[in-house]
């Protein structure tokens, strides 16, 4: 199944990527939510850096393990998520559309390796349009939080 949206966002790609890219920032904001986040490795984030994620899922702990497998600032990067028997592939593409206007579009493609996956993967594609819809207001909210900080004189 897959999810995706894209946004125009009224800054520069630099300035976008930057914001985008803040993976300390998406850890602190997991953690606030309830996941236990362990980066695995230490120094500045670059391919291969990877983190162990623990979360409560109706009531289970599920566990995931998240690998960056592709980094190309400015232009994006591709995360990819594996679980107990399902395949997440995040992708983030960024593109100049002006000096001062970016695209980023988010493509969200979860593939199941076990019948447990297929059965929970089935069940979200009956809800994917509520999901689609969620995802994409969730994307919009995170845009206008890029946009705002960036300092309109610049």
């Amino acid at each position: 199944m897959k999810l995706s949206t894209r946004e125009d966002i009224a800054a520069p790609i630099d300035h976008v990527f930057a914001r985008a890219s803040d993976f300390a920032a998406f850890e602190r904001r997991a953690m606030r939510e309830g996941a236990a986040v362990t980066r695995l490795s230490s120094g500045p984030v670059a391919v291969d850096t990877s983190w162990d994620i623990e979360v409560r899922i109706r009531g289970r702990k599920r566990r995931f393990t998240s690998v960056l497998t592709s980094l190309c600032a400015p232009d994006g990067y591709v995360v990819t998520t594996q679980s107990d028997g399902m395949t997440i592939v995040s992708t983030v593409d960024l593109v100049a559309l002006s000096p001062n206007r970016t695209r980023v579009s988010v493509a969200i493609d979860m593939k199941a390796r076990t019948l447990t996956a297929r059965v929970v993967l089935q069940s979200l594609k009956l809800a994917k349009s509520r999901l689609s819809e969620r995802f994409r207001a969730r994307m919009h909210s995170y845009a206008q939080v890029i946009e705002d900080a960036y300092p309109k004189g610049s």
